[in-house]
C-alpha cells in the first residue's frame, strides 16, 4: 500500500475525558463510539474529575451535590485511574464500558459492588478495588494531571465529557459535550458528529444551549 493510501485511510483521534459518575458523560461517551463506525475516528480516553473540578467550589454548591462528590465521586475516579496506571491506557475503554453498564444501564449506582463488579467483566485484578478508599491516593497526582490537560482545552466554567480533536489546520478543536439523550445511533449520530465539529472549528464560537427537558434516557443502550 502506498504512503498516500495509508494516510487516506488513517484513523482521526479523538481524545475524550469522563468520569464514570455523570450520566451525560456516558451518553455523549455512547454517543462518540457510534460515531467510531461511520466516521473515521479512533477514540482515546481519559480520566477527568468532578471531585477535582468542583473542590475550590463547595459553598456554591447543593448540599446533595457536595455530599455525592465527597462520598461517591472519588471513588472510581480512584479505582480507574489506578487501573490506567497499573496497566495501561488500553483498558480505559473497557473499564468505562463495564462500569457504565453497570453504574447507569443497570442502575447499580457508584457503589463498591458495581467497581468490584466491572473490574470482573474485563478481566483486571480485583484487588484495584482497594484504591477506590485510599484517602492518600497513590495516583492522585496523575488523575489531576489527566484531569487538568482536558479541562484547560475548554475551561473550569464547563464539565464532563471534554472532547478533543485535529482541525483541518492542525489546531486542536475542543469542547464540552454535547449533551444530548438518548444516545443518537446510527446516521443520526453522523450528522450530530458532523454539525457538532463544523460549529466547534468557527473561531469564536463558544455555545449552542436550550433548557433540558428529559433526563438521560439509556433504553436503547
Amino acid at each position: 500500500m502506498s504512503d498516500t493510501a495509508t494516510a487516506s485511510t488513517a484513523l482521526t483521534p479523538v481524545d475524550f475525558w469522563f468520569d464514570p459518575l455523570c450520566p451525560w458523560a456516558w451518553m455523549t461517551s455512547r454517543w462518540v463510539l457510534e460515531v467510531e463506525k461511520v466516521r473515521d475516528i479512533e477514540v482515546r480516553w481519559h480520566i477527568m474529575s468532578l471531585a477535582v473540578l468542583n473542590e475550590d467550589k463547595l459553598d456554591d454548591l447543593s448540599p446533595e451535590y457536595r455530599e455525592l462528590l465527597a462520598t461517591k465521586a472519588w471513588q472510581p475516579a480512584r479505582v480507574v485511574t489506578a487501573a490506567w496506571q497499573k496497566h495501561g491506557a488500553d483498558v480505559l475503554g473497557p473499564l468505562y464500558t463495564a462500569l457504565g453498564t453497570r453504574i447507569h444501564n443497570r442502575g447499580e449506582g457508584p457503589t463498591l459492588e458495581a467497581l468490584a463488579g466491572a473490574l470482573a467483566d474485563v478481566g483486571l485484578p480485583a484487588d484495584l478495588i482497594d484504591y477506590a478508599e485510599q484517602e492518600d491516593f497513590e495516583f492522585d497526582a496523575e488523575l489531576r494531571a489527566s484531569h487538568k490537560e482536558g479541562i484547560e482545552k475548554v475551561g473550569q466554567e464547563v464539565g464532563t465529557p471534554v472532547i478533543a480533536l485535529p482541525g483541518a489546520d492542525g489546531e486542536q478543536i475542543a469542547f464540552f459535550g454535547p449533551v444530548v439523550t438518548p444516545t443518537p445511533q446510527g446516521e443520526q449520530a453522523a450528522r450530530l458528529w458532523d454539525g457538532t465539529i463544523a460549529v466547534a472549528s468557527v473561531p469564536g464560537f463558544y455555545e449552542i444551549k436550550r433548557t433540558r427537558t428529559a433526563g438521560p434516557d439509556f433504553s436503547n443502550l
